[in-house]
């Protein structure tokens, strides 16, 4: 069999639908509200319109990191935003968040609310906040935060590029899927390399750097992202990074975010709207 025609680019790019894979549904290349819909509120301080994707786990686990600290000003509402049904272009989410991405923090606890959308963002916000998972001396802070923006640009070669090309693409190319595996690898190494001399990504204190990066690269780490990924990238070789996930993993609070406003996997491990820590307790065993 001859290979397939190579592509070749038209001079105007133009939207065709569907355009095939996992996601096709929801992804257009214009802005903007599809359907008037107002977003629900709750009795707390911080409302949270979100779903248990990586980017989404960072915000719950900060905030049960926040009440496990002793922070009871951050308790929150969680409220579930179905990405697959478009939740996510109504026209009350895209007033918190223009970019029609989850996840989307409303913060009532001042005078005036405040939208807070992208998830370093939040985690920033919240940080400063409660003065918490932030060190306040001036070169300890800017190495955590070196670290949180390093993760915010490299998550797209792990999700929309690797993850997307091995596991969601309606084909298998070897081009794409090569040159996001040997990426991902490659930040593998910059992960295990930091963390051979240093508990936390930033230091000796657990901080949002960790928090932002272990929904990403410490599930798959860990094997939970993308099917065998795990396996296919090797992920047990990079031993400090296993050591460093699996220690996360353990934490209660870890525990607790990686349910809020999951509605797939086992039914132990949802959560898909939660509004007081009792929430928790209501999740079928």
């Amino acid at each position: 069999m001859s290979d397939p025609a190579p592509y070749v680019p038209p001079k105007v790019w133009t939207w065709e639908k569907p355009n095939g894979g996992n996601f096709a549904s929801i992804n257009r290349p214009i802005a903007g509200p599809t359907h008037d819909k107002e977003l629900p509120k709750g009795k707390h301080p911080f409302q949270l319109y979100s779903l248990a994707t990586p980017n989404g786990v960072k915000v719950t686990v900060m905030f049960e990191e926040l009440l496990a600290a002793g922070h009871t000003g951050a308790e929150y509402d969680a409220w579930l935003i179905d990405i697959n049904k478009g939740d996510q272009f109504g026209s009350g989410f895209v007033e918190v968040n223009p970019n029609s991405k989850i996840p989307a923090l409303l913060d009532l606890s001042g005078p005036e609310p405040v939208r807070v959308f992208e998830s370093g963002s939040i985690l920033l916000h919240l940080a400063e906040k409660f003065g918490a998972f932030l060190p306040k001396a001036a070169a300890a802070r800017t190495e955590a935060l070196n670290w949180l923006f390093w993760q915010m640009g490299s998550a797209p070669y792990l999700g929309g590029g690797f993850g997307h090309f091995y596991a969601y693409a309606p084909e298998k190319w070897e081009y794409p899927i090569n040159r996001f595996a040997m990426e991902v690898k490659r930040q593998l190494d910059v992960l295990d390399r930091q963390l051979a001399t240093r508990e936390f990504i930033a230091g000796p204190e657990y901080s949002i750097a960790d928090i932002a990066i272990w929904p990403w690269y410490g599930n798959l780490t860990l094997g939970r992202a993308y099917g065998d990924a795990g396996t296919f990238l090797d992920t047990e070789s990079y031993v400090n990074v296993q050591r460093w996930a699996k220690a996360i993993d353990a934490r209660p609070a870890v525990q607790r975010g990686r349910m809020v406003n999951k509605s797939w996997g086992e039914a132990e491990e949802q959560l898909p709207e939660r509004h007081e820590a009792a929430d928790f307790d209501k999740i079928a065993k």
